[in-house]
């Protein structure tokens, strides 16, 4: 009953409303006939015909419901406009721009809570006049983040807020569309969110801003507010902390890397991607002369010209590190979310292990600076889970000679480490560990290509050689003759499922892919053979394991996931070979830097025909280490270079031996699938194969250890 009797009072009060309000609407309707009826009478019509219509409608039912409906109109009119005015009197005002919404310093931690890097700790501004600034210092940032600065009024309906809007309903993200003017408010007066409410609010206020400013004035703000990365916010602190000068002293080039900055100053930090800083850099100045501000030989003179940044200097640990970490948080969450946020990251990276690879990686390369090696890099990842333990991409971050460069996200040739990816191909399409293979000369010919004559790292033939000794020998001609049995392209597809992210153009390799003659990264290789190590699944590279937000809510936390891409036998067989000392004892002898005395670790190094790039990757169940030894400039090391006995291997053997002994399970191996089997094979002892295969191999024991060939053939 108090049901019934609560909407009976609603609906006698909706016709009260209505009652009252529906004399002021006819008076209001017939002025607006005679105001209105010279001039305008068409557009007037127009407006009170969905009133005339609703009145014929209403005119032959109950003047009851006549005045409900009137009444639900009225105040449902009334509830939209307090809302609207609400929404209104939340927005901040255009006049604190520069006075309010200063970010709180996300911090970097190590996994055991050692802190690495405070994100954005201090906004370090010195504000400009723009008409102190060279032209070309404003016109750069015009023509890469709003080409119709001085046309819109605010908002840039016809190519900004269509794509936003786009973006929004197409990919499900609130991100785009934003103007000069827009991103001055969004970066000063609102929230990081990413909401249609957080859009509409960046709209009004871009439009008012413009109410209230001049062109330049909001220029000049844009270029006094927004950060350039680190803790340097406005172009003035920018030009200090990149180039060593003021900002009215910038050259053209150094001005156009400025302006590609504040989109993602992570990912284009010269410190972090000098490449990429170069190429933004570039696309700014070409976009500069579509837009008439430069012309094409000021564009030539610019990108020629040297840009010489200043060296980082901070309390920074484990640099190369916290920029990797800091890009992949931009990514996920946006640059804007993380520098400002006040978030607590706790990283994968255990700073001990950081500290000693950063001390072996010293020490080991000084050992060999005579053979005209000045760099190297070293990754460390647990494989089950794919945690970054440690990443030491240069020997010295704050060396001048582009210490910086994180080479372990560089473009680098494997050399015969690829291999084992290869050959792991080789066992699914029916070959076994082993599989006879030919060590002879061979001649490859295609049309349109000159002919390819294989060689062996050693320069000599070996004969018929099982695949056990030919992938543990790092023998090239086998691998190569595999390969023209199976098919770059296969090979290709099986990379990149295995994580190989950077053969993206198949038109370009031939059989040398297996002998390391197409880039790859470090990171990509650790997810490659971390495949290995998971028995069959990848498991992606992780940098972070938690992320808590200022008032302690977990707003992240890793949980490793894996997909498998080859079979576990097939993973176990792999790591048995690169384990066997015994079978890689004709190569690198029985005390090489590949054993680690005590135990069982799997291994491969590489290294490419010109001694550019010298690699040794090795891991257990627990642990997968990846070192790089070369020149950032890919300058040729010493050819007395061994792969195996100098360069990467010492290195690999010092990281692995004290993951070991500090962490490891001296015990630890994989267990055997239930789809492998043994088989009593050459020099007595037991083969492995996957079930089915094994009446493949005729085992000859006198097979293997003919006297190899001394040369090649011509």
């Amino acid at each position: 009953m108090n049901l019934l009797k609560l909407v009976s009072f609603l609906v006698d009060f909706l016709i009260l409303v209505g009652q009252f309000t529906q004399i002021p609407f006819r008076i209001a309707f017939r002025y607006l006939k005679i105001v209105f009826k010279y001039g305008i009478m068409i557009l007037t019509r127009l407006a009170i015909l969905p009133f005339q219509l609703i009145r014929a409608f209403m005119h032959n039912i109950s003047y009851k419901i006549r005045y409900f409906f009137f009444g639900f109109l009225i105040c449902l009119l009334a509830v939209a406009l307090e809302q609207g005015y609400q929404f209104i009197k939340s927005l901040p005002n255009p006049q604190e721009i520069g006075k309010s919404n200063y970010s709180l310093s996300t911090h970097l931690y190590d996994r055991n809570g050692k802190l690495l890097y405070e994100i954005y700790h201090d906004e370090n501004r010195t504000p400009v006049k723009i008409d102190e600034l060279p032209p070309y210092v404003y016109q750069a940032t015009i023509a890469i983040e709003d080409k119709d600065f001085y046309l819109h009024k605010g908002v840039a309906l016809t190519s900004g807020i269509l794509r936003a809007i786009r973006d929004a309903y197409v990919n499900k993200k609130i991100q785009g569309g934003s103007t000069i003017t827009q991103q001055l408010v969004k970066s000063a007066l609102l929230t990081p969110e990413r909401t249609i409410t957080r859009k509409i609010k960046e709209v009004i206020l871009a439009i008012w801003t413009e109410r209230i400013y001049s062109k330049d004035q909001i220029l000049q703000m844009y270029l006094n507010q927004v950060p350039y990365g680190g803790s340097a916010y406005g172009v003035e602190e920018a030009a200090k902390t990149y180039f060593g000068i003021h900002a009215k002293d910038l050259t053209l080039s150094q001005a156009a890397l400025l302006a590609g900055l504040p989109q993602s100053p992570s990912i284009y930090s010269p410190y972090v991607n000098p490449d990429l800083a170069i190429s933004r850099r570039n696309e700014v100045l070409k976009k500069m002369v579509e837009q008439g501000y430069i012309t094409k030989d000021e564009q030539m003179q610019a990108m020629t010209s040297a840009l010489n940044v200043m060296p980082l200097q901070s309390t920074i640990k484990a640099p190369h590190f916290v920029f990797y970490l800091k890009s992949q948080l931009e990514q996920k969450f946006g640059s804007r979310d993380i520098e400002r946020g006040g978030y607590r990251v706790i990283s994968t990276l255990d700073l001990n292990i950081q500290n000693e690879a950063e001390r072996i990686l010293k020490e080991e390369l000084a050992k060999i600076a005579y053979l005209n090696v000045t760099n190297g890099a070293v990754l460390v990842t647990r494989p089950r889970t794919g945690e970054i333990l440690a990443m030491v991409g240069s020997v010295d971050y704050f060396a001048e000679n582009n210490g910086a460069f994180n080479v372990t996200t560089a473009l680098r040739q494997p050399g015969s480490s690829i291999k084992p990816v290869m050959y792991s191909l080789a066992l699914e399409k029916g070959y076994t560990a082993a599989t006879v293979l030919s060590d002879t000369p061979v001649v490859f010919s295609f049309p349109g290509s000159p002919v390819y004559r294989p060689v062996n790292y050693d320069g000599v033939f070996h004969g018929d050689v099982p695949l056990r000794y030919a992938l543990a020998n790092s023998y090239n001609i086998p691998a190569v003759r595999v390969l023209s049995t199976i098919g770059v392209d296969n090979f290709i597809n099986q990379a990149r499922k295995m994580g190989i992210s950077t053969w993206n153009d198949s038109g370009r390799y031939g059989l040398s892919l297996t002998l390391g003659g197409a880039e790859v990264t470090m990171v990509d290789m650790a997810k490659a053979y971390g495949v290995f190590a998971n028995q069959g699944y990848r498991v992606d590279l992780n940098s972070y394991l938690k992320i808590v937000d200022p008032v302690s809510n977990t707003q992240w936390e890793n949980r490793a996931t894996g997909v498998k891409v080859i079979d576990d036998g097939v993973s176990y067989i792999i790591s048995d070979i690169l384990s066997d000392n015994f079978a890689r004892r004709f190569e690198f002898g029985p005390n090489s830097a590949l054993e680690i005395p005590g135990y069982k670790v799997a291994v491969k190094t590489g290294t490419t025909d010109d001694k550019k790039d010298n690699w040794t990757i090795g891991y257990t169940p627990d642990f997968l280490v990846v070192v790089w030894v070369g020149n950032n400039d890919n300058t040729p090391m010493n050819q007395y270079l061994a792969s195996g006995v100098t360069g990467a291997a010492p290195v690999w053997n010092r990281v692995m031996s004290f993951l070991l002994k500090q962490y490891g399970n001296n015990n630890g191996w994989f267990a055997k699938p239930s789809d492998v089997v043994e088989k009593p094979c050459y020099f007595g002892k037991n083969e492995y194969f996957i079930a089915g295969t094994e009446s493949k191999a005729s085992c000859r024991s006198s097979l293997f250890g003919v006297t190899p060939s001394p040369t090649p053939a011509p």
